[in-house]
């Protein structure tokens, strides 16, 4: 932090794009990652804010119409942010020099002395009518592109020419219309305007919860649209080239009940077919409880043992992390429990000698040949004994380590807020089960369960949770394949889900 006298500060106005964070640009997330200070809008989706670096400060200046917020007063937090910190973050929806006031904002800054750079983002002007399924300009129907904001309309200071938009005729794309859409409407037809001309809204366009809307010029006032919606006036908003809101989970929202340090994977497929993923982990990794001593002697020791038997992709990381040269693994047989475990080994470049057709501990010793020698197991602290006992019966001498500890998440208020809503929850273990019901309670579990494995459903069963579908095949490819079957949409093959 710099002294307030050092005016070395730089503010970025960063454009985070429409909604979807998915589509914020490279340089975008390269510098809202290393920013001291986020100040941002509501309109740029909440999830962006989790690229911020831990311990950066987060200043919401979003204006509502329960919380107005003067634009002389985010100029101010802006300049003092400057003063306090070296690298500032305005992160605006949009792009912020498109009806984003990124200009005021500028004027501002340069007169206070302070540097800036703009990041442009992905105009919404663009962006949400193609997610709506609609092309902007199309050959022989429109080859213009006009966009005006209905912000001011019926302020004196409203200068839109409506004459020359009738007679311009091409695509016009209404920004913040949506409370004068029916005024808007008027004066394009007494303009000249046919009033059967096509129009279109898209509400909150590109994230989970679009709506899109179709109709006429004429009815546009009677359209049950709300704001924030983005307003396609012309021939091409007859065109519906929908890939947005036909995706089998759209607009479904998905309880993710994996640990942070694994829910990436589960969260961007679920994402990718059109939920809205509700993170509400039950259980966080933890050290295990002797301070990887017994997993650093086994380590050690290493080159007494025959097998090396991972249980989970959590087990994958702790051990390799803690092993320091992989070449002491030269000797070894690698076995693993699931595609998943198994693809986590893979990604460390070790590869995998044993895996079983049934992606549970029963399927992984069906697998085992009978045999003799020392097996290293590193798993949870709290985990099931059928591996072990089953390796012994096989003539193996199996040693289980603790690597880890799953313990129950710690939520906020209004983490648990959230997931009152969802309309299905994915539980991928025995103890996600439990300590989802000890932290939220049983009353919060949404009408459809899925469970990734049938350990998980017994678990879930025995707690008085019916479980809706049980993955066939249990990995997490196999619980959202069931998990679409429960919405009874489209089929999607497994090489869909990769």
């Amino acid at each position: 932090m710099k002294p307030l006298e050092e005016h070395s500060g730089k503010v970025y106005l960063v454009g985070a794009g429409p909604g979807d964070p998915k589509l914020l640009t490279l340089r975008g997330h390269e510098v809202l990652r290393s920013a001291d200070i986020v100040v941002y809008d509501y309109l740029a989706d909440a999830s962006l804010l989790a690229f911020a670096r831990d311990g950066a400060e987060l200043i919401d200046v979003g204006k509502r119409p329960n919380r107005p917020m003067a634009q002389e007063e985010i100029n101010a937090i802006l300049i003092d942010a400057a003063r306090r910190f070296d690298k500032v973050v305005r992160l605006k929806g949009g792009d912020p020099m498109l009806f984003g006031r990124g200009a005021e904002e500028l004027e501002a800054l340069r007169a206070a002395g302070i540097s800036f750079e703009v990041v442009p983002g992905v105009p919404s002007a663009i962006a949400v009518p193609t997610y709506g399924g609609i092309p902007l300009t199309h050959r022989g129907l429109s080859t213009s592109l006009t966009v005006i904001t209905g912000h001011r309309q019926g302020d004196a200071a409203d200068d839109t020419d409506y004459d020359a938009l009738a007679r311009l005729g091409g695509t016009i794309v209404v920004l913040m219309g949506v409370g004068h859409r029916a005024q808007i409407a008027a004066k394009l037809i007494a303009s000249g305007m046919s009033p059967t001309t096509p129009v279109a809204a898209v509400r909150w366009g590109t994230r989970p919860e679009q709506q899109s809307y179709r109709g006429e010029l004429g009815n546009l006032g009677e359209m049950p649209v709300r704001s924030p919606a983005t307003i396609v006036i012309g021939q091409v908003a007859r065109f519906d080239f929908d890939f947005f809101e036909s995706r089998p989970l759209f607009g479904k929202r998905i309880i993710v009940t994996r640990a942070l340090s694994q829910a990436g994977g589960l969260s961007d497929k679920l994402s990718e077919l059109g939920a809205r993923v509700v993170s509400a982990p039950a259980i966080s990794i933890v050290p295990p409880s002797d301070g990887y001593g017994a997993l650093d002697r086994a380590i050690a020791n290493i080159s007494e043992f025959a097998y090396l038997v991972f249980t989970s992709p959590n087990g994958v990381e702790v051990f390799l992390d803690r092993c320091r040269d992989f070449r002491v693994l030269g000797g070894l047989k690698i076995a693993a429990v699931g595609s998943a475990t198994a693809d986590a080994i893979r990604a460390r470049h070790l590869g995998v000698d044993l895996i079983g057709e049934r992606f549970v501990a029963e399927g992984l010793l069906a697998a085992f040949p009978a045999g003799s020698g020392a097996v290293l197991i590193p798993q949870a602290k709290i985990a099931r004994d059928v591996l072990a006992e089953g390796l012994a019966q096989k003539g193996y001498s199996p040693q289980v380590v603790e690597a880890y500890q799953t313990v129950p998440f710690a939520p906020s208020s209004s983490e648990i807020g959230d997931i009152d809503s969802a309309n299905a929850i994915c539980f991928t273990s025995s103890s996600t089960v439990r300590n989802f019901v000890e932290i939220y309670g049983r009353d919060r579990v949404p009408s459809n369960v899925v469970s990734i494995g049938p350990i998980t459903t017994a678990t879930a069963n025995e707690m008085g949770i019916s479980v809706t579908a049980t993955a066939q095949v249990h990995d997490i490819d196999g619980l959202i394949a069931a998990l679409v079957g429960v919405f009874g949409e489209r089929a999607i093959s497994r090489s869909a889900l990769e």
